[in-house]
């Protein structure tokens, strides 16, 4: 009665994934020995089937290695004069190698269906340096083929348009910015009317860093609560973070009001000078102007006279108002822009009056840089990505990144730091010195080696 049903069959397993083909192009995931194995395995032989009466069927161990898959099964079937005749039989399949679609995408690594081009207009690359460590964070690099870093952003190429909308998606919720997509048709098959596209979504990031100095226009100033319009960045989440640094007031600006009131960073971060403090007063409550906004409470409001650590040997000295009342003493080093001495090209900036600027925007208090990295007890990790070649400058853009994070609690949040077993661990509780992270803040690295499973191939 087993006559016509085949005793050997085939079966095709992609390496990569390890998935099993399901005819006609579907890709399946199976355990050895599941019921989705087995009914895989009975679809092959089902035509035949279809004479007899299928009473069981079930797996007979085989090596797992061994390529070969043993199916054991008992049919029935009416013979001569009403008698039922039951027999047992096994089919064998050959279990054969076969790279799936996606795999075979994954491998090639130009064969890809969406790229996201993500391109922020600034000289400094701390946005990119803390988007990396949130792609890092959520997982949302382990679907790319690719990863290409060029001079002004990254590349992030992937195998299906889905996958590109969720990254695209995912930057808008992280960072201000703004997106166009775009397709090129690739091919076109008229009989069966399929179309073969490639998308191209394009990500431009505000161009505003923590740290700048920027001048809004006279109409958003006023719409945030009479601010300032000199004011400083001093953090950019989702939302650009800005302070005045006259009055304390903060503000919070998204990509939608950016892009509707643009604005520009008056400075770039090479043009910080370096200012010691003389003499700093802590100013008590100032009084608040109509239609104030919300001030900060980290910080503290004091007038201060700066000089020049290049001007060491001149009486000529500078006031300021500063936003960092809480951490400067006289004697300090401090980092800052001179408006003084300085030609501002800005639209708005050229249209203020003069006595509204401000000599000196101080920025933050200067620490030694090399005491700071001896001391670094963290690491980051990295993303996996083609360079175009690295700048002697990248390096000292990514210690002000690490730098930042010892400095600002909210920004730590979304990132994961890691302990450096090789530096060794010191008290936290000195407060002479730059700001450091906690060790309850870091996460241990996680290595599995080869001998926490008994080796290869050894039991568990």
């Amino acid at each position: 009665i087993t006559e016509g049903i085949p005793k050997q069959g085939t079966l095709h397993f992609c390496k990569q994934c390890e998935r099993y083909l399901q005819p006609p192009g579907t890709w399946i995931q199976c355990a050895l020995e599941s019921r989705e194995l087995l009914a895989l395995c009975l679809k092959k032989i089902k035509a035949s089937l279809s004479k007899v009466r299928l009473i069981d069927a079930g797996f007979i161990w085989t090596e797992p290695h061994s390529k070969r898959l043993k199916l054991k099964l008992t049919v029935q079937k009416e013979v001569i004069n009403g008698a039922v005749l039951q027999q047992v039989f096994v089919v064998e399949y050959i279990v054969q190698p076969q790279m799936c679609e996606d795999c075979h995408r994954i491998e090639a690594k130009d064969f890809w269906k969406a790229v996201v081009q993500v391109r922020q207009k600034t000289l400094h690359k701390k946005t990119f340096y803390y988007l990396e460590q949130l792609i890092l964070k959520h997982r949302l690099h382990q679907n790319t083929l690719r990863i290409k870093e060029i001079h002004d952003g990254l590349d992030f190429y992937y195998s299906s348009k889905q996958q590109a909308q969720k990254m695209v998606d995912f930057l808008q919720c992280t960072v201000p910015s703004r997106s166009k997509s775009s397709q090129r048709l690739i091919s076109h098959d008229i009989h069966s009317n399929v179309y073969n596209y490639k998308s191209t979504f394009s990500v431009e990031i505000v161009p505003i860093c923590k740290d700048n100095v920027v001048c809004l226009s006279p109409k958003l100033a006023q719409s945030l609560g009479n601010m300032s319009q000199i004011c400083v960045c001093i953090r950019v989440t989702s939302t650009i973070h800005l302070i005045d640094p006259s009055t304390l007031q903060i503000a919070e600006i998204d990509g939608n009001t950016y892009w509707r009131h643009p604005f520009n960073s008056l400075f770039h971060p090479k043009q910080l000078e370096e200012f010691i403090i003389m003499d700093i007063n802590r100013v008590q409550e100032k009084k608040k102007g109509a239609g104030a906004g919300a001030r900060s409470n980290k910080h503290t409001l004091a007038e201060a006279w700066v000089q020049k650590t290049s001007e060491l040997n001149t009486d000529h000295q500078y006031f300021c108002c500063t936003h960092l009342g809480h951490i400067l003493n006289p004697g300090d080093l401090v980092l800052g822009f001179d408006l003084a001495n300085c030609n501002l090209n800005d639209e708005f900036a050229n249209k203020m009056n003069p006595h509204n600027i401000p000599d000196v925007v101080l920025i933050k208090k200067s620490y030694d840089r090399t005491k700071r990295q001896r001391r670094r007890n963290w690491k980051l990790k990295e993303l996996e990505r083609d360079r175009e070649g690295t700048d002697t400058d990248d390096e000292r853009q990514y210690q002000d990144f690490l730098e930042d994070l010892e400095e600002d609690e909210a920004i730590r949040k979304n990132v994961n730091i890691y302990r450096n077993a090789d530096v060794p661990v010191e008290s936290d509780t000195d407060d002479d010195g730059p700001p450091r992270i906690s060790l309850a803040e870091m996460l241990e690295d996680l290595h599995i080696s080869q001998d926490a499973t008994g080796g290869e191939g050894a039991n568990m």
